[in-house]
Protein backbone atom coordinates (compact mmCIF):
# COMPACT_ATOMS: atom_id res chain seq x y z
CA UNK A 1 0.00 0.00 0.00
CA UNK A 2 1.93 3.38 -1.14
CA UNK A 3 1.16 6.14 1.26
CA UNK A 4 -1.29 7.83 -1.61
CA UNK A 5 -3.33 4.47 -1.53
CA UNK A 6 -2.94 4.85 2.19
CA UNK A 7 -4.70 8.44 1.85
CA UNK A 8 -7.04 7.86 -0.79
CA UNK A 9 -8.64 4.62 0.88
CA UNK A 10 -8.96 6.74 4.29
CA UNK A 11 -10.59 9.54 2.48
CA UNK A 12 -13.01 7.18 0.82
CA UNK A 13 -13.90 5.95 4.69
CA UNK A 14 -14.67 9.76 5.35
CA UNK A 15 -11.32 10.48 6.62
CA UNK A 16 -9.38 12.73 4.58
CA UNK A 17 -5.81 13.43 5.93
CA UNK A 18 -4.72 17.00 6.21
CA UNK A 19 -1.37 18.19 5.00
CA UNK A 20 0.25 18.18 8.35
CA UNK A 21 -1.17 14.18 9.13
CA UNK A 22 0.50 12.91 6.32
CA UNK A 23 3.62 14.72 7.07
CA UNK A 24 3.14 13.40 10.70
CA UNK A 25 2.91 9.65 8.85
CA UNK A 26 5.66 9.91 6.42
CA UNK A 27 7.68 11.02 10.11
CA UNK A 28 7.11 7.92 11.52
CA UNK A 29 7.94 5.64 8.72
CA UNK A 30 11.38 7.68 8.66
CA UNK A 31 11.70 7.21 12.64
CA UNK A 32 10.96 3.95 12.73
CA UNK A 33 12.89 2.87 10.31
CA UNK A 34 16.17 4.96 12.00
CA UNK A 35 15.61 3.44 15.47
CA UNK A 36 15.13 -0.24 14.12
CA UNK A 37 19.01 -0.35 12.77
CA UNK A 38 19.72 0.50 16.96
CA UNK A 39 16.74 -1.58 18.20
CA UNK A 40 14.31 -4.26 17.38
CA UNK A 41 11.03 -2.40 16.87
CA UNK A 42 9.77 -4.55 13.88
CA UNK A 43 10.23 -6.90 11.53
CA UNK A 44 8.58 -4.70 9.08
CA UNK A 45 10.35 -1.65 7.66
CA UNK A 46 9.69 -1.50 3.66
CA UNK A 47 7.38 1.38 3.03
CA UNK A 48 4.55 0.16 1.29
CA UNK A 49 4.33 -2.49 4.21
CA UNK A 50 4.45 -0.80 6.78
CA UNK A 51 1.43 2.11 5.45
CA UNK A 52 -0.44 -1.43 4.92
CA UNK A 53 0.51 -3.69 7.67
CA UNK A 54 1.20 -1.15 10.87
CA UNK A 55 -0.75 2.31 9.93
CA UNK A 56 -3.79 1.18 8.13
CA UNK A 57 -4.05 -1.77 10.55
CA UNK A 58 -3.97 0.00 13.34
CA UNK A 59 -6.93 2.16 12.05
CA UNK A 60 -9.10 -0.46 12.44
CA UNK A 61 -11.12 0.40 15.92
CA UNK A 62 -11.65 3.51 13.94
CA UNK A 63 -12.69 2.34 10.27
CA UNK A 64 -14.70 -0.32 12.06
CA UNK A 65 -16.36 2.40 13.65
CA UNK A 66 -15.56 1.65 17.48
CA UNK A 67 -13.37 4.78 18.02
CA UNK A 68 -14.91 8.48 17.73
CA UNK A 69 -12.45 11.86 17.43
CA UNK A 70 -13.10 12.72 21.28
CA UNK A 71 -11.35 12.79 24.36
CA UNK A 72 -11.34 9.45 25.23
CA UNK A 73 -8.67 8.04 27.64
CA UNK A 74 -7.41 5.18 26.23
CA UNK A 75 -4.43 2.90 27.55
CA UNK A 76 -2.38 0.79 24.68
CA UNK A 77 -0.61 -2.37 26.66
CA UNK A 78 2.30 -3.25 24.87
CA UNK A 79 2.17 -0.83 21.86
CA UNK A 80 5.77 -1.69 20.70
CA UNK A 81 6.62 0.94 18.16
CA UNK A 82 3.11 2.71 19.36
CA UNK A 83 1.03 0.74 17.33
CA UNK A 84 -2.45 0.88 17.44
CA UNK A 85 -3.01 3.36 19.55
CA UNK A 86 -0.33 6.56 17.90
CA UNK A 87 -1.85 6.07 14.20
CA UNK A 88 -5.36 6.99 15.67
CA UNK A 89 -4.18 9.97 17.90
CA UNK A 90 -2.69 10.79 14.26
CA UNK A 91 -5.97 10.57 12.52
CA UNK A 92 -7.95 11.69 15.65
CA UNK A 93 -5.81 14.67 17.54
CA UNK A 94 -8.45 14.87 20.35
CA UNK A 95 -7.48 11.11 21.99
CA UNK A 96 -6.05 10.76 25.09
CA UNK A 97 -3.14 7.91 24.41
CA UNK A 98 -1.36 6.31 27.45
CA UNK A 99 1.32 3.55 26.62
CA UNK A 100 2.72 1.04 28.97
CA UNK A 101 5.21 -1.26 27.67
CA UNK A 102 7.84 -3.69 29.43
CA UNK A 103 11.22 -2.43 27.32
CA UNK A 104 12.56 0.84 28.60
CA UNK A 105 13.80 1.09 25.16
CA UNK A 106 11.00 1.80 23.33
CA UNK A 107 9.63 4.17 25.82
CA UNK A 108 12.22 6.07 24.50
CA UNK A 109 11.84 5.88 21.05
CA UNK A 110 7.82 7.05 21.67
CA UNK A 111 9.02 9.66 23.74
CA UNK A 112 10.91 11.06 20.78
CA UNK A 113 8.77 10.27 18.24
CA UNK A 114 6.29 12.03 19.76
CA UNK A 115 8.40 15.05 20.12
CA UNK A 116 8.97 15.10 16.51
CA UNK A 117 5.19 14.39 15.43
CA UNK A 118 4.10 17.08 17.59
CA UNK A 119 1.83 14.90 19.61
CA UNK A 120 0.56 16.36 22.79
CA UNK A 121 -2.20 14.41 25.69
CA UNK A 122 0.29 11.16 25.25
CA UNK A 123 2.28 9.57 28.07
CA UNK A 124 4.59 6.63 28.22
CA UNK A 125 5.51 4.73 31.24
CA UNK A 126 8.05 2.04 30.96
CA UNK A 127 6.87 -1.73 33.06
CA UNK A 128 4.55 -4.43 33.54
CA UNK A 129 0.89 -4.35 33.07
CA UNK A 130 0.38 -6.84 36.17
CA UNK A 131 2.01 -3.73 38.33
CA UNK A 132 0.51 -0.66 37.14
CA UNK A 133 -2.88 -2.34 37.06
CA UNK A 134 -3.06 -2.11 40.88
CA UNK A 135 -1.75 1.17 40.62
CA UNK A 136 -4.24 3.66 41.75
CA UNK A 137 -3.09 6.05 39.67
CA UNK A 138 -3.83 4.03 36.32
CA UNK A 139 -6.74 1.02 37.95
CA UNK A 140 -10.21 1.94 36.36
CA UNK A 141 -9.27 5.06 35.02
CA UNK A 142 -9.04 4.29 31.14
CA UNK A 143 -12.61 4.25 28.44
CA UNK A 144 -10.70 1.95 26.04
CA UNK A 145 -7.66 -0.33 26.33
CA UNK A 146 -6.32 -1.97 22.87
CA UNK A 147 -3.97 -4.32 22.23
CA UNK A 148 -2.24 -5.15 19.26
CA UNK A 149 -1.22 -9.04 19.11
CA UNK A 150 -0.20 -9.23 22.73
CA UNK A 151 -1.62 -12.72 24.08
CA UNK A 152 -4.42 -14.99 23.81
CA UNK A 153 -7.48 -12.97 24.92
CA UNK A 154 -7.61 -15.77 28.34
CA UNK A 155 -4.23 -13.70 29.01
CA UNK A 156 -5.32 -10.61 27.76
CA UNK A 157 -8.06 -10.35 29.82
CA UNK A 158 -6.12 -10.23 33.13
CA UNK A 159 -3.75 -7.55 31.77
CA UNK A 160 -6.41 -5.09 30.41
CA UNK A 161 -9.50 -5.08 32.26
CA UNK A 162 -8.60 -3.88 35.58
CA UNK A 163 -7.36 -0.33 33.64
CA UNK A 164 -10.90 0.17 32.46
CA UNK A 165 -13.74 2.22 34.05
CA UNK A 166 -17.13 0.28 34.33
CA UNK A 167 -18.48 -0.04 30.90
CA UNK A 168 -15.24 0.44 29.48
CA UNK A 169 -13.76 -1.52 26.36
CA UNK A 170 -10.47 -3.43 25.87
CA UNK A 171 -10.35 -3.71 21.97
CA UNK A 172 -8.07 -6.42 20.70
CA UNK A 173 -6.87 -6.13 17.69
CA UNK A 174 -6.04 -9.75 16.09
CA UNK A 175 -4.61 -11.71 13.14
CA UNK A 176 -7.43 -14.05 12.87
CA UNK A 177 -10.73 -15.10 14.31
CA UNK A 178 -11.29 -15.28 17.84
CA UNK A 179 -13.83 -17.61 18.44
CA UNK A 180 -11.45 -20.38 19.88
CA UNK A 181 -9.54 -17.54 22.15
CA UNK A 182 -13.28 -16.65 23.08
CA UNK A 183 -13.93 -20.26 24.33
CA UNK A 184 -11.13 -20.96 26.36
CA UNK A 185 -11.25 -17.18 27.62
CA UNK A 186 -14.86 -17.95 29.24
CA UNK A 187 -14.11 -18.69 32.87
CA UNK A 188 -11.26 -15.72 33.00
CA UNK A 189 -13.98 -12.98 31.44
CA UNK A 190 -16.53 -14.07 34.11
CA UNK A 191 -14.11 -13.81 36.91
CA UNK A 192 -12.99 -10.18 36.38
CA UNK A 193 -16.65 -8.74 35.15
CA UNK A 194 -16.39 -8.79 31.49
CA UNK A 195 -17.92 -10.15 28.31
CA UNK A 196 -17.99 -9.98 24.86
CA UNK A 197 -19.79 -7.39 23.72
CA UNK A 198 -18.66 -8.04 19.59
CA UNK A 199 -16.13 -9.98 17.15
CA UNK A 200 -15.48 -8.35 13.84
CA UNK A 201 -13.93 -10.41 11.14
CA UNK A 202 -12.56 -8.55 8.24
CA UNK A 203 -9.85 -8.35 6.28
CA UNK A 204 -7.18 -5.59 4.96
CA UNK A 205 -7.11 -4.26 1.51
CA UNK A 206 -4.84 -7.16 0.39
CA UNK A 207 -7.08 -9.81 1.52
CA UNK A 208 -4.88 -10.51 4.76
CA UNK A 209 -7.48 -11.99 7.71
CA UNK A 210 -8.21 -9.64 10.41
CA UNK A 211 -10.12 -9.63 13.88
CA UNK A 212 -11.33 -6.86 15.94
CA UNK A 213 -12.89 -8.47 19.23
CA UNK A 214 -14.94 -6.04 21.96
CA UNK A 215 -15.21 -6.77 25.61
CA UNK A 216 -17.19 -4.51 27.41
CA UNK A 217 -16.28 -4.39 31.97
CA UNK A 218 -19.48 -4.90 33.75
CA UNK A 219 -18.50 -4.07 37.58
CA UNK A 220 -15.60 -3.24 39.66
CA UNK A 221 -12.87 -5.88 38.74
CA UNK A 222 -11.90 -8.07 42.17
CA UNK A 223 -9.03 -6.86 44.06
CA UNK A 224 -6.46 -9.75 43.29
CA UNK A 225 -6.74 -9.42 39.74
CA UNK A 226 -4.15 -8.97 38.37
CA UNK A 227 -2.05 -11.25 39.77
CA UNK A 228 1.96 -10.86 39.96
CA UNK A 229 3.82 -9.84 37.07
CA UNK A 230 4.42 -12.74 35.09
CA UNK A 231 1.39 -15.45 36.49
CA UNK A 232 -1.55 -14.67 34.48
CA UNK A 233 1.47 -16.23 31.69
CA UNK A 234 2.22 -19.02 33.89
CA UNK A 235 -1.48 -19.82 35.13
CA UNK A 236 -4.01 -18.49 33.28
CA UNK A 237 -7.28 -17.71 34.44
Amino acid sequence: MTPDVFYQLLAEAGFALSDQQKEQFETYFERLVEWNEKINLTAITEKNEVYLKHFYDSLAPILQGKITNQALNILDIGAGAGFPSLPMKILFPQLNVTIIDSLNKRINFLNLLAQDLGLTNVQFYHGRAEDFGQDKAFRGQFDIVTARAVARMQILSELTIPFLKIKGQLIALKASSAEEELDQAKNALNLLFAQVDDTINYQLPNGDDRNLTIVVKKKETPNKYPRKAGIPNKKPL
